[in-house]
């Protein structure tokens, strides 16, 4: 059995599809929950360096957030604009 290797997307797609939008929204709810609950523990704890560990955690969590944020700042209505719609010139 062969494995085909993909290549990684060296930037992200100018434009974001419904499909996108949806894994964005859960991977962004999934980032924000895992940065709560390191910022949650490490308030709870008394050892220093499993605090530190905590808050690291939880920074790295924030971190992909805010990019995972920064992809969807663009204006989508302007790039899709541009997009050719293979449905034109077609009548029915």
């Amino acid at each position: 059995m062969q494995i085909s290797q993909q290549t990684p997307m060296p930037s992200p797609p100018p434009a974001i599809t419904t499909k996108d939008l949806s894994y964005l929204k859960d991977a962004m709810s999934w980032e924000l929950l895992a940065f709560k609950k390191f910022h949650f523990y490490a308030q709870q704890v008394n050892d220093l360096e499993i605090k530190q560990a905590f808050e690291q955690a939880g920074k790295m969590h924030q971190n992909h957030y805010q990019r995972l944020l920064s992809h969807l700042q663009v204006n989508n209505d302007a790039i899709m604009a541009n997009v050719p719609n293979p449905n034109q010139g077609q009548q029915h």
